[in-house]
C-alpha cells in the first residue's frame, strides 16, 4: 500500500543524499593548494611560458560533444563543473584529466537463480539502461562506476524479485521493472548515474515445473470440453423430447419423418434398399 509518509520520508533521505555529496565535492575543491602547491603551479606556469610554441600541443585538449573532462590539478578537483565539449586547456606538469561519457548504456544482467515467496525457484535474467549525470560525482565518489552499477543490478534484482509470487513474477513485470528501476536509482544517484529503464528480459521455470503447470493447463481444458459436451447433449435430448411430443400428436408427421430418413439414405447409399415397417405390425408378431 502506498504510504504518503513514507514516500515523503524517502525523497528527504534522497535529497539528503545529493546534498551530502555535493557538500563533500564542494569541500574538496575549496581546500587551497598550499604554498608548494601554488609554487609547482608557478613553475609549470613558466614552463609553458618559456617554451611556448612546443608546449600548446601538450596543453590543449579536445572532447567530443557526448563527453566531459574532470581536471586534476595535483591530484584535487578544479572547478566545481567539467569540461566540455570542445577545446580546453590544462597544465602538463600538474594538471591531468578523465574523460567520461555522458551517454546511455546499456547491459545484460546474467541470469540470477532465485526463490521466489512461495518456494519456487526460476533463473531470471534483465537488461539495465544508465547514464553518467554528474560526472564528477562519478570520478570522485566510486572507483568504477560501470562495474559498481551492474554489481548492484544484480543484487537488486534478487532482493526485488524474491519478495514476488511466481504469478506475480509471471504476470506483473511492468511493475517490477518499475521498482528496480527507483531501488537502483536512489542507490547510484551518489556515483552521479541517473538509471533511465529496467527491463526483465526472460523467466524460465524449471522442467518439472513446466511440465506440471502444462498438465494442469490440459486438465482444466479437458474438464472444459467436457461440461461443454454434456450442456449440448442436454440440450439436444430437450430438442427431441419438444420433436417426439409434436410428433405423437399427428400420426402423418411420423410418415413424413419415413419418407425424410429414405431421401437422405438413397442420397449416399444408392445400392441400400430399405423397406420401413410400422412398429405395430411388429407388436402383432411380439405378443
Amino acid at each position: 500500500m502506498f504510504s504518503p509518509t513514507s514516500s515523503t520520508a524517502d525523497m528527504v533521505t534522497q535529497g539528503k543524499l545529493e546534498i551530502s555529496s555535493v557538500e563533500n565535492v564542494e569541500a574538496k575543491h575549496t581546500r587551497g593548494l598550499g604554498c608548494f602547491g601554488w609554487l609547482l603551479v608557478l613553475m609549470s606556469l613558466l614552463f609553458v611560458t618559456a617554451t611556448f610554441p612546443l608546449t600548446i600541443f601538450l596543453c590543449v585538449k579536445i572532447v567530443q560533444e557526448y563527453e566531459r573532462a574532470v581536471i586534476f590539478r595535483l591530484g584535487r578537483i578544479t572547478d566545481r563543473k567539467p569540461k566540455g565539449p570542445g577545446l580546453f586547456f590544462i597544465l602538463p606538469c600538474t594538471d591531468t584529466f578523465v574523460k567520461v561519457d555522458l551517454r546511455t548504456v546499456s547491459f545484460d544482467i546474467p541470469p540470477q537463480e532465485i526463490l521466489t515467496r512461495d518456494s519456487v525457484t526460476v533463473s531470471v535474467d534483465g537488461v539495465v539502461f544508465f547514464r553518467i549525470h554528474c560526472p564528477i560525482s562519478s570520478v570522485a565518489n566510486v572507483s568504477n562506476a560501470h562495474l559498481s552499477t551492474r554489481l548492484l543490478a544484480q543484487t537488486t534484482l534478487r532482493n526485488v524479485l524474491g519478495t514476488k509470487n511466481l504469478a506475480e513474477l509471471l504476470s506483473d513485470r511492468e511493475g517490477m521493472s518499475h521498482s528496480m528501476q527507483e531501488s537502483l536509482d536512489v542507490a547510484t544517484n551518489p556515483w552521479g548515474i541517473k538509471v533511465e529503464r529496467v527491463e526483465i528480459k526472460d523467466v524460465k521455470l524449471p522442467q518439472q515445473l513446466q511440465r506440471a503447470m502444462a498438465a494442469e493447463a490440459e486438465a482444466s481444458r479437458e474438464a472444459r470440453a467436457k461440461i461443454i459436451a454434456a450442456e449440448g447433449e442436454m440440450n439436444a435430448s430437450r430438442a427431441l423430447k419438444e420433436a417426439s411430443l409434436i410428433i405423437s400428436e399427428s400420426p402423418s408427421a411420423l410418415q413424413l419423418r419415413y419418407l425424410q430418413t429414405l431421401h437422405t439414405i438413397a442420397a449416399e447409399k444408392n445400392s441400400t434398399i430399405i423397406f420401413p415397417m410400422p412398429i405395430d405390425v411388429m407388436q402383432n408378431f411380439m405378443k
